[in-house]
């Protein structure tokens, strides 16, 4: 008679890969759906007259998504156009002329344009530095070079970086380092995020380096022959 037998290892074994299926697939699952969930507040803004209880008597999870990315398009839509960049100009002139909302909002336009924009380049390479003392090292970010009154502060070649915490990259701090102390990592931005996100636990693959060929030897010039004598007999 067929029976199974269940050792205390392969049970221990069997139930952290039913884990390492479950939990990524759950806690993708409850992003998005926290995600979509704060996305259909925004059918606050419509009259209750066109939620869809009222219209169709039953909620539609999901529509409050569908209009923020509608609303989104057609606001890009607009502002690709000669109009919409004369109303964006109109409406940047009289957030100019209020005194704590020009300030915030110039400086949070400046960071989105960089990040957003297609010709942006908030990250340009990853860094290996010393931080939060030496001896102790993480990756960080290159953002560019320091600017205004803190260049004739610092003595030197600094450049600017930005140390992300983890899990969450999105948080983090500005440091302004001696260029000399930091070292130019061989892997992309986007490697380098995962890395942190994955608190180390997923590092980048190695670069496969291609072998260089071996030279060829030339080969040993032949002696020459001699010519065949010909001669009449």
């Amino acid at each position: 008679m067929f029976k199974l037998e269940f050792k205390p290892a392969s049970l221990k074994r069997c139930f952290i890969a039913g884990l390492l299926i479950w939990v990524p697939l759950v806690i993708t699952f409850w992003v998005i759906s926290m995600i979509i969930n704060t996305m259909d507040q925004s059918l606050l803004l419509l009259p209750e007259a066109l939620h869809p209880i009222h219209l169709l008597g039953f909620n539609i999870p999901g529509a409050g998504t569908v209009l923020t990315l509608g609303v989104i398009f057609i606001t890009g839509l607009l502002a690709t156009n000669l109009i919409g960049q004369k109303l964006v100009r109109s409406w940047e002139q009289v957030l100019a002329r209020i005194p704590v909302v020009n300030s915030l909002y110039n400086a949070i336009k400046q960071v989105s344009d960089t990040i957003f924009s297609p010709t942006g380049n908030a990250f340009r390479k990853a860094l290996l530095v010393q931080y939060p003392r030496a001896g102790s090292w993480t990756i960080a970010f290159l953002t560019g070079k320091p600017g205004g009154d803190v260049v004739h502060h610092l003595e030197g070649d600094y450049v600017s970086v930005y140390v992300p915490t983890t899990p969450n990259p999105t948080s983090g701090f500005f440091l302004m380092m001696p260029k000399a102390d930091v070292v130019e990592l061989k892997m992309s931005v986007d490697e380098a995020l995962k890395y942190i996100v994955s608190m180390g636990v997923v590092p980048p693959a190695p670069k496969k380096s291609v072998a260089a060929k071996p030279a060829r030897t030339p080969a040993p010039p032949e002696s020459p022959q001699p010519l065949p004598i010909s001669g009449k007999s």
